[in-house]
């Protein structure tokens, strides 16, 4: 049983690590890559958004992984659609032709990641999935060999801004999608049953909506997701005009403190429950924004270094967090439909209103100097109302006992 356990353990640490180590080494310079391109800014202000549009493929993928196919075979597909894409944006010559590209991998991409916390919480006890997240966590990180193999074994010096970054992020999903098939079998718990069209398009999971208490979850978490995704956009930004040289080796600080932080989110939610592990998660997105706006108004440069060390606590609290709420509180039936919801309000309705709120706010001046400590107080502001609420509106009643 101990070596059942054990062998799960590190297959799905291997999954979270292939998972999230194949998007970084593409997406994290496609911007710098789309205006190489002369693409301008309209087109890669337009990549740099397909994330979120991913993000609405994620109740439909988890349609099937409910109701006809094995999860771990959804994802499987899903690692190998991706892969056939970006082999194709390998080839891409104009910004347009890449943009329908990226926007089609992202679209099989995104939704991976509700699946495999839906695999992984299917095999594992709930408080456990934190400890496998973390190696998701290990992956982004060490997307960067990438970059140092193309330097010094296939004398690529620049290898962000080369076509090879795809190449690299297919290889790595068409290992992904191998890997997946040795998963253990995570049958469809719905397979069978009677079929509507709100089933057939992905949406059964709104039924949840019909729950007070999911409600209220879900308008606080999409709440908590506008100070929190506009970090995602802006920091290297605000980061470069503050007079940062390294920017993604500052920003990977931020993952390096996350492995750490990632352990605590188990304790946290099993001693407190949900409610404190959220109002938490918001509480320190509240102190990253004040620590930020202290640097950029105040001149008090230790407060930059705080607002990045401490994201792996909100990033784990917020996130990692409402996957394992909705894992306690979804039908068995809906769970990947579920996630599915879950990772469109975060990552995809909580990117586009986060972005349209601070693109309006972070408009440069005649001086052309963009106000970075307003936005800041902003974001402090949402998060200190996020957290106020949670604490009176969300209810904090028991995990249930969790299944190996």
């Amino acid at each position: 049983m101990i070596c059942g356990m054990a062998r799960k353990y590190i297959l799905f640490s291997l999954m979270m690590f292939l998972q999230f180590l194949m998007l970084p080494v593409w997406f994290v310079p496609i911007l710098p890559y789309v205006q190489a391109m002369d693409g301008g800014a309209e087109w890669a202000l337009w990549c740099g958004l397909i994330m979120g549009f991913g993000t609405f493929a994620s109740p439909l993928v988890g349609m099937f992984a409910d109701r006809f196919l094995n999860a771990e075979k959804v994802l499987a597909v899903c690692d190998f659609a991706g892969a056939g894409v970006l082999s194709a944006a390998f080839f891409a010559k104009s910004p347009a032709v890449l943009f329908v590209l990226l926007l089609l991998a992202m679209c099989f991409y995104m939704p991976t990641w509700s699946l495999t916390a839906a695999i992984g919480m299917a095999h594992l006890p709930r408080e456990a999935f934190p400890r496998v997240r973390v190696f998701g966590t290990v992956g982004w990180v060490a997307s960067g060999v990438f970059s140092v193999v193309g330097a010094k074994c296939f004398g690529l010096a620049n290898f962000d801004s080369t076509p090879w970054i795809f190449a690299a992020g297919a290889g790595a999903s068409a290992v992904g999608g191998f890997f997946a098939l040795a998963l253990p079998p995570t049958p469809p718990v719905a397979k069978g049953r009677p079929m509507s069209v709100a089933d057939a398009l992905g949406l059964r999971a709104l039924v949840l909506f019909k729950d007070r208490g999911f409600c209220v979850f879900a308008v606080l978490l999409l709440l908590a997701m506008l100070p929190f995704q506009w970090y995602n956009v802006y920091c290297a930004a605000y980061l470069k005009e503050s007079g940062f040289r390294f920017l993604t080796i500052t920003l990977n600080l931020g993952q390096v403190g996350e492995v750490g932080f990632m352990l605590l989110v188990p304790w946290i939610v099993s001693r407190w429950g949900y409610k404190a592990a959220l109002a938490t998660g918001m509480g320190a997105l509240a102190f990253r924004n004040a620590a930020f706006a202290a640097s950029s108004g105040l001149g008090f440069a230790a407060g930059d270094f705080g607002g990045i060390l401490i994201h792996g606590l909100i990033f784990g609290l917020l996130i990692v967090g409402s996957q394992m709420y909705i894992d306690d509180n979804a039908p068995p039936e809906l769970r990947n439909q579920a996630q599915g919801l879950v990772n469109l309000l975060t990552a995809g309705v909580g990117v586009f209103l986060s972005n349209g709120l601070f693109n309006a706010i972070l408009v440069p001046g005649a001086d052309g100097a963009r106000p970075w400590t307003l936005a800041y107080l902003v974001a402090f502001g949402l998060a200190v109302l996020a957290a106020s609420l949670t604490c009176v509106l969300l209810r904090g009643k028991p995990r249930p006992a969790s299944a190996p």
